[in-house]
């Protein structure tokens, strides 16, 4: 929902944002907000211009102001990062922890059941994979999947999988 709602104008995102909060108002639904802290940084970020803290600030008031009965939710990975009025003006705050050793071993070997894994050496896979979410974990598996496959292969290697754990955590950078 985000890309639609942040221009370069400025006063173009706030106006935007409240054609959003007028259709909650007359739709009922579920409305997300995905990558949150493009809209909810912290208003006091040193390399911030102005514009978005006027934009954050427009949609703390449309939000305390909603009646509807719509759901509005916000999700975001930094949560460190958002401004902490958000969190008081939403009913619930829900965290994800990142899953354990044994709930990462899971997803990856769920995800490539129909593949041989017999020979990957699972302990330093779960090393590595320590500081990836459960959608991180999907996505390094579908990799190492796609490129056994690719080499008409049913047999997933070690290599495989650190090398899509790597590629995973360059692009997250």
């Amino acid at each position: 929902m985000l890309e639609g709602l942040i221009t370069k104008f400025m006063g173009e995102t706030a106006a935007k944002l409240r054609l959003v909060f007028d259709a909650i108002r007359q739709s009922r639904g579920v409305y997300l907000f995905d990558e949150f802290d493009a809209l909810g940084a912290h208003r006091n970020q040193s390399n911030d211009v102005g514009e978005i803290r006027r934009v954050l600030n427009s949609f703390l008031q449309l939000l305390e102001k909603d009646s509807s009965d719509s759901l509005i939710v916000a999700a975001t990975n930094h949560e460190k990062m958002l401004d902490r009025a958000l969190f008081r003006r939403f009913d619930d705050v829900i965290e994800y922890a990142l899953p354990d050793l044994t709930l990462a071993e899971e997803i990856i070997r769920r995800k490539l059941a129909p593949f041989e894994t017999s020979n990957v050496d699972w302990p330093t896979i779960l090393h590595r994979a320590q500081s990836f979410s459960p959608a991180d974990l999907v996505r390094v598996s579908e990799e190492a999947a796609k490129k056994a496959v690719l080499i008409d292969s049913k047999r997933i290697t070690t290599e495989s999988i650190l090398s899509a754990l790597e590629e995973r955590k360059a692009a997250c950078l």
